[in-house]
């Protein structure tokens, strides 16, 4: 008999967390943040504690209640012991977005990650060059302990020592060039710096595990998306986030025909019961975009969701058709390093990029001096030469970098809005501080206008990450499974009306399959 609970995720767009038990042994898959939960209290810069640990996640319900958390993220004042205690022998990753791999950094360490090598990869990179949180601490951590003076209550990382790695268990064999890269971390060699204890990395079929794991790659807006098919006593499918209108889209075609013995389904829900529209795919955006492109006469900035390498593809291919230099910045370089590392060779071409290098009143982090500058040194670019010559330039930036323009100070140019609309009342905010910014500027918006204070978004520069709900349909149909579980949705009900064979969950709820 095979047990699912679905701890989180089931009534969110985001936020997975679901559980498979069977004869006593289990699995996870993914281990998402719940932005819809943090939302509620949280926002920019109005975060956790993290020297209290688990503590403000556990009180505010934003994470559940299971005793599977690092020992040294529970402060003095917290007792996990009566809650349940699931047996979890691995994490399945389906792709590194936030909300379905967010909270794995807090699971305890000696639970290993399944994933592709580009979401190991991807992770990695996240993790040597992003801001640390609890929860993003996937591919290494830092271990605390209680100050003696705090009566345990606060906790605290040692400034010395070494960093503890998670094992990673590839879909993939790894290759040499991901093992070195997913066990070093820059500037660890150094006398102050803090090195990390290598963990495993090994091809998933090195784990003995309660279910046997069949990894398929799906289309999705980032690279590394895998759908999971499970079987045991019985067979399951997982999808994680897909679709059908991306470069990818056969891909999901195989997943979709290896899971059709499947007899339960656990699918993502996001666009359902939205209005149908006629499908945007990534060649549309290209034509869109590098029209808006070849009419502007000035600088040409572009705005997409972070790590959508696809998008990153189309505008490099943009800015050569248009006779521009691509310009990234020193993270999304590093990623693309780290990209290189997961299948032994770049997956995209890298001739044309170049790098903005920014003004900082302080030495470049290790990352970008190790990597960065020794692959790209001869192709930064400075404010004073894009200023100089606008027009030969495209410009990768989104809302939070575009305090640079002050140094580059355009006269005029394209401001391409490529990622996703606004949903939430603070991303309307996000829209609002955005116009000012290019009205500054003189910066014409494409993709997006403003009615009043809100915005309104036009077809065609984006294409969205996930099915719509007529391919949905399809993909079920061909399925044919016997039973439905919908995940990462907000409208259960629309899974109901359309088939008899769905089982809505709760939050919580355990199920047998």
């Amino acid at each position: 008999m095979t047990l699912l609970t679905v701890y989180d995720g089931a009534s969110t767009i985001g936020g997975n967390k679901i559980y498979l038990e069977e004869k006593g042994r289990g699995i996870l898959l993914d281990f998402g943040m719940n932005f819809a939960k943090y939302g509620e209290y949280y926002q920019e810069f109005l975060k956790e504690r993290s020297n209290r640990g688990i503590y403000d996640l556990i009180n505010l319900d934003m994470i559940p209640k299971i005793n599977l958390y690092r020992q040294d993220l529970i402060p003095a004042d917290m007792d996990p012991k009566p809650w349940p205690k699931p047996s979890v022998e691995a994490v399945l990753i389906s792709h590194a977005h936030l909300d379905h791999t967010g909270n794995v950094g807090l699971l305890r360490g000696d639970i290993p990650i399944i994933a592709s090598t580009i979401s190991v990869a991807i992770l990695k990179a996240m993790r040597d060059t992003a801001p640390i949180s609890l929860g993003s601490e996937i591919s290494y951590y830092s271990v605390k302990t209680p100050l003696d003076d705090c009566g345990g209550l606060v906790l605290e990382s040692k400034s010395r020592g070494s960093y503890t790695a998670r094992d990673m268990y590839l879909c993939t064999e790894p290759t040499a060039e991901l093992r070195d890269f997913a066990s070093h971390r820059p500037g660890g060699d150094s006398k102050r710096g803090k090195a990390v204890e290598a963990g495993a990395v090994e091809h998933h079929s090195h784990l003995n595990l309660p279910f046997i794991i069949e990894p398929y790659p799906v289309d999705h807006s980032i690279l590394g998306a895998v759908g999971y098919i499970l079987r045991g006593d019985t067979t399951i499918s997982y999808t994680g986030d897909y679709r059908l209108h991306g470069s990818g889209a056969e891909n999901t075609r195989k997943f979709i025909s290896a899971a059709r013995d499947s007899s339960t389904l656990i699918t993502e829900g996001t666009r359902v019961g939205r209005e149908s529209d006629e499908e945007i795919t990534e060649g549309d955006v290209l034509r869109n975009c590098q029209e808006a492109a070849e009419a502007e006469m000035g600088l040409v900035v572009a705005d997409f969701s972070a790590r959508n390498f696809e998008r990153l593809q189309t505008f490099t291919e943009i800015a050569d058709r248009t006779s521009r230099t691509l310009l990234v910045t020193p993270k999304d370089a590093y990623m693309l390093h780290a990209l290189g590392c997961a299948d032994g060779k770049c997956l995209m071409d890298t001739a044309n990029i170049s790098i903005y290098n920014e003004l900082r009143n302080h030495k470049k982090d290790k990352w970008e001096t190790e990597v960065v500058s020794k692959l790209w040194g001869d192709k930064y670019v400075s404010h004073t030469t894009i200023g100089q010559s606008p027009d030969k330039y495209l410009l990768c930036f989104s809302l939070f970098d575009l305090k640079h323009l002050l140094d580059i100070k355009p006269a005029g140019g394209s401001y391409i809005y490529s990622s996703s609309e606004a949903f939430s009342e603070e991303q309307t905010f996000d829209f609002q501080r955005l116009t000012q910014w290019l009205r500054y500027f003189n910066l014409k918006p494409v993709g997006y206008t403003m009615q009043g204070d809100k915005p309104q978004f036009i077809k065609g520069f984006h294409a969205s990450g996930h099915l719509s709900q007529e391919d949905l349909i399809k993909v079920i149909d061909q399925i044919d499974p016997d039973k439905i579980i919908p995940v990462h949705t907000a409208n259960k009900d629309w899974f109901k009306q359309k088939f008899e064979k769905t089982i809505p969950i709760n939050d919580g709820e355990t199920i047998k399959l």
